[in-house]
């Protein structure tokens, strides 16, 4: 029942819009932070991270540790860059109601990497919100501009012939 009101109902649509709004708004607002103010650099913040996995009550899990001294760390230049245009790109999707769902995941994504790395600020509130957006599907984007994307998207996919469709399914 709940499952049908959150995926289908044009009262949770609404609801659902605000919180992609504020949720869209929270994203934007922190990339757009990171990309004006004068050259952000994710360094500090995953050295914090991995300097958080030791002692007794750890912060961070030593494999997440491990991730982040082996590939973050050397890459931070990368991921500085994912950080703030992913934050920023997700805010706009989501105030938008543009690709929801998929922002959504990558919202979600980025929270749970904040989280890993022992921040706990807002990002524990904004999973919970973020679960609904995903759960309810197209529902979520319902006033947004995946009203008209999704289903010219649907229309206009590539149709495939029965040959290939035989030969995908062999593979």
């Amino acid at each position: 029942m709940m499952n049908n009101f959150i995926r289908k109902s044009s009262v949770a649509a609404a609801i659902l819009t605000f919180l992609r709004v504020y949720l869209g708004y929270q994203w934007l607002t922190g990339g757009w932070g990171k990309l004006t103010g004068g050259g952000f650099d994710a360094t500090g913040f995953i050295q914090g991270a991995i300097n958080s996995a030791g002692g007794d009550h750890p912060a961070v899990q030593s494999w997440w540790a491990t991730f982040l001294e082996t590939v973050a760390l050397p890459n931070a230049g990368l991921f500085s860059f994912m950080v703030m245009w992913g934050e920023i790109l997700v805010g706009a999707a989501l105030i938008l109601g543009i690709f929801t769902n998929f922002a959504a995941l990558m919202a979600i994504t980025m929270n749970f990497a904040f989280l890993f790395s022992g921040t706990v600020s807002t990002n524990a509130q904004m999973v919970l919100l973020t679960v609904f957006i995903i759960a309810a599907g197209y529902n979520a984007g319902r006033f947004g501009l995946d009203r008209w994307v999704v289903p010219f998207l649907k229309n206009h996919k590539p149709r495939r012939n029965k040959k290939e469709k035989k030969e995908l399914a062999v593979a």
